[in-house]
């Protein structure tokens, strides 16, 4: 079996007390315990806003430069992530689904080494 990281992406503007809806919480709620009963969840956990993120960069001088603010300067972040365990890229790619349906944006589904 191989660990898969599926991922939700927010637009930066996410706004969870406007896009996010009591429907859509019982959806995930929904999936949660279908993941939970086909014994393929590993992980899962919501972030807070990319406004709350902070990024640490090595420096040539072996210091650590933390700035505010998420590592790459994107128009969308992770706002959430599952971490899977299933059989195949199929099964893994069939939960990346649903996780797109319930959560009503872009999810990438990826492997771990």
């Amino acid at each position: 079996m191989t660990q898969y990281l599926v991922a939700i992406h927010h637009p930066d503007d996410y706004d969870p007390s406007i896009a996010e809806d009591e429907a859509m919480h019982r959806e995930i709620d929904a999936l949660n315990d279908e993941m939970k009963a086909a014994g393929v969840r590993v992980f899962v956990g919501g972030l807070h806003p990319v406004s709350s993120a902070k990024s640490l960069r090595a420096q040539s001088d072996g210091e650590v430069l933390i700035t505010d603010g998420p590592y790459l300067k994107t128009k969308e972040h992770v706002g959430g992530l599952w971490v899977l365990e299933c059989a195949d890229l199929d099964e893994a790619l069939t939960w990346g689904r649903k996780a797109a349906v319930a959560c009503r944006v872009p999810v990438e589904v990826r492997p771990f080494h």
